[in-house]
């Protein structure tokens, strides 16, 4: 039986009551999924760095997930002294996300964006959010205050998000306002189960994972975070239409047991 933060509720999936206690170590694990970011990526291993010598973690690492670039994406990530781990060609997000979280070493995993839309102190909100409310998943969400979004995606793009979670919200039961910010806290024996469960290996798994984890009765918070659009998205029309299907594959998986 799992121990849950010292407090009894009844999980959704088999109306059993789950048990866990968190040990809240400051432990992490930094997960960075990039394809073809050279570019971008020096400066956010810099911030990355500056923000882990000012945090008080006990224990940290930076994990770069290349995802098959073409470019020197790997060699940066190397020449900046943190971890790097190379997927056997070009995969997509949700099998270089799942790559890192099965890898990472800290007892609470974090993935982010290698762009860092959301500023990585943010994760201090989550980590803060996840002790008081005994979580052991906690989402940044651009939708809980939008005041909080400094540059906008362009018009569009937020219109298709709104869709999106509409309907993702009918598919699949889930509550929260905004699945798809790529800035996201597991506790690392939940990221295990979680992401040792997840097949979708496209830009839908971020709604994959949160709906395993409330089929194993893991607590998952939604918490407001500061973001900013930045251009160089890699999200193309396509894999942002694909996402729609990925929900339908999410009901297929569930039902044919491969979430148990």
């Amino acid at each position: 039986m799992r121990r849950i933060s010292g407090a009894r509720f009844q999980g959704r999936a088999k109306g059993e009551y789950v048990i866990i206690k968190l040990r809240l170590t400051r432990s992490i694990s930094i997960v960075i999924p990039a394809y073809n970011e050279e570019k971008r990526l020096p400066a956010t291993l810099v911030k990355l760095r500056d923000y882990l010598s000012r945090a008080k973690w006990d224990f940290a690492e930076v994990v770069v997930v290349d995802d098959g670039s073409r470019d020197a994406t790997a060699k940066v990530a190397r020449e900046a002294g943190v971890r790097v781990l190379e997927n056997p060609g070009n995969r997509g997000k949700g099998y270089t996300v799942r790559h890192g979280m099965l890898e990472a070493r800290g007892e609470w995993v974090l993935y982010s964006d290698a762009d860092l839309s959301a500023p990585i102190e943010e994760v201090e909100k989550l980590w803060a959010a996840t002790a008081k409310a005994g979580a052991q998943v906690a989402i940044g969400s651009r939708a809980l205050d939008r005041s909080l979004v400094g540059v906008h995606q362009p018009r569009m793009r937020e219109l298709v998000g709104r869709a999106f979670n509409v309907i993702m919200r009918m598919t699949t039961g889930l509550p929260f306002s905004d699945t798809q910010c790529g800035f996201k806290l597991f506790e690392g024996r939940a990221a295990k189960e979680i992401f040792g469960r997840q097949q979708l290996e496209g830009f839908g798994f971020d709604v994959e994972v949160l709906y395993i984890a409330q089929r194993l009765g893991y607590r998952s918070i939604e918490v407001p975070v500061r973001w900013d659009n930045v251009e160089g998205t890699k999200v193309s029309a396509l894999n942002g239409a694909r996402a729609f299907w990925d929900l339908a594959m999410v009901r297929w998986h569930q039902l044919a047991g491969r979430y148990r």
